[in-house]
């Protein structure tokens, strides 16, 4: 944003050179002068866009004219003396309003998760013939009561020889009780758009409207003991005619030819208890908006600096994942699933933004923000993930444009 134009006083004044800058000079307008503090050199009026003799001559004419003051800051048509508000003018040809756009990193943002109950297995289907260790499938011959559609991962710990039976194992459930906490660091999108409405004292007041896009993905990797429920599956072999595989491990043929089994099985139940390691996820989008007031002040003619604060809400939308593996026995089985949920999430904002003026219609800015809001939780079926964005801080840079 660029400094407005300062009004014409209407009381003569008496202002020593030194004290005198000049922001720009329009051959159709006449000249302005900015009243600064303390001793200005004359290298400052080469960043005058026209013929800086020309502006020389102006401004010694005018101070042969000006009675003796003290040298006080630039008043932008404010005024230092009194606590009023000044409205700008609607029409006025200055530069009040600006839209900006440029990168964020949130940091300080954590996330708890915790799973506390008992939990289904995704990795395998018994009711389908799919077990931990291996299958038994319905083959392409179409009998119902044997199959060559079958096979086993580990032979030494799954044929028993002497009873001529196989056994597999289908892990259906497991009880838990675990949390742990991460935090990261999180880049992102920030924009804003605002006004200039009132002077007040050397400073401009005027309000702003900001956004922040914010991609989170916090893991959080653990292992934890665990109480399993095993079905324990026994299939009969003696029926094969030929001799049991002797390979480690097997997989035998869908389309009916080779080794056969009766599908036919006993079945048992046991409790073990065995470990359950695996990652867990918050894989969401933060999209924040904020709105309030904003003081802007120009510290020199190229550095401006903005303070603002206000409410600002949020909406937390995203996936709650796991990953695991569950050991059981030297045998290891997967699961995995996602959770899908919305949280709306509410609280404040104070930000400073420095802007450095590169040219007279864009500006780089760099800003910090803290933005304490409530937390954001995704839940279900004993599983929860929550986001705690109690003490989350901004960093932003970017570029301004004045208008």
């Amino acid at each position: 944003m660029r400094p407005l134009r300062p009004a014409i006083n209407p009381v003569a004044v008496d202002v020593s050179p030194l004290h005198l800058s000049v922001r720009e000079v329009r051959a159709d307008l006449p000249a302005f002068v900015f009243l600064r503090r303390g001793k200005h050199r004359l290298l400052r009026f080469q960043c005058a866009t026209r013929n800086i003799w020309f502006v020389w001559c102006l401004l010694a004419g005018l101070m042969s004219y000006a009675p003796a003051v003290s040298a006080q800051p630039e008043l932008f048509g404010g005024n230092p003396d009194t606590s009023a508000f000044l409205r700008i003018p609607p029409n006025t040809d200055d530069w009040t309003r600006h839209f900006r756009i440029g990168a964020v990193v949130g940091m300080n943002i954590s996330a708890n998760f915790s799973r506390n109950g008992t939990f289904g297995i995704s990795g395998n289907n018994p009711s389908q013939g799919i077990y931990d260790n291996g299958y038994v499938k319905p083959d392409q011959n179409g009998d119902p009561g044997f199959t060559s559609n079958w096979g086993y991962k580990d032979r030494s710990q799954q044929y028993d020889p002497v009873a001529q039976t196989l056994t597999m194992n289908a892990t259906t459930s497991f009880s838990a009780s675990s949390s742990g906490k991460e935090s990261g660091v999180f880049p992102g999108f920030d924009m804003a758009y605002g006004d200039n409405l009132w002077y007040w004292k050397h400073a401009r007041v005027g309000w702003e409207l900001g956004f922040d896009l914010l991609p989170i993905n916090i893991s959080e990797n653990s292992t934890t003991l665990a109480t399993l429920t095993q079905n324990t599956y026994t299939f009969s072999t003696a029926t094969l005619g030929i001799a049991f595989p002797t390979t480690p491990s097997y997989q035998g043929s869908a389309g009916g030819t080779g080794n056969i089994i009766p599908t036919a099985f006993t079945q048992s139940t046991t409790n073990v208890s065995e470990t359950v390691s695996g990652k867990q996820t918050l894989d969401v989008m933060l999209y924040t908006l904020r709105l309030g007031p904003t003081f802007y002040w120009d510290l020199t003619e190229h550095v401006s600096l903005s303070l603002g604060a206000g409410p600002a809400v949020g909406l937390v939308s995203g996936d709650y994942k796991y990953d695991e593996m569950i050991t059981a026995g030297g045998t290891s089985v997967h699961n995995s699933g996602q959770i899908g949920g919305t949280d709306f999430v509410y609280g404040g904002y104070v930000n400073a933004t420095v802007l450095c003026h590169v040219t007279d219609n864009a500006d780089i800015y760099a800003g910090a923000q803290f933005m304490p809001m409530s937390d954001a939780t995704i839940s279900g079926g004993g599983r929860m993930g929550r986001l705690n964005l109690g003490g989350q801080v901004y960093f932003t840079v970017g570029i301004n444009w004045p208008f």
